[in-house]
């Protein structure tokens, strides 16, 4: 499979997402908290696994075994959409416990 830019894009969210997740992660459960650097650094996470996903949905494998180019891989698709969904949703609830365990397990 080539590198076209739908991957280059996956790769790179995808990789940024990797690198970024434990820095919101210690900037809410450090000695010291930042909850102004976990927002920001949470926003910036959430927007790199969107793009993840989103970008997961054009790339496509007709070796392997697939239904209609869809590998099984891409079940994580919907798992993360909705993820992301329920999370902001506990945050809007004032659920932090209920953010933290959705965002923990995504």
């Amino acid at each position: 499979m080539q590198i076209t830019p739908v991957i280059a894009i996956h790769l790179c969210a995808a990789s940024s997402a990797f690198l970024i997740g434990p820095w919101v992660i210690w900037a809410r459960r450090g000695a010291q908290q930042r909850p102004r650097l976990h927002r920001a650094l949470g926003y910036a996470w959430v927007t790199l696994m969107l793009m993840t996903a989103l970008s997961a949905i054009f790339i496509r494998d007709f070796n392997l075994p697939n239904l209609a180019g869809y590998t099984p891989i891409h079940l994580l698709v919907p798992v993360t959409l909705v993820s992301l969904f329920i999370a902001f949703r506990h945050l809007a609830r004032g659920n932090i416990r209920g953010h933290r365990l959705t965002m923990t397990s995504l």
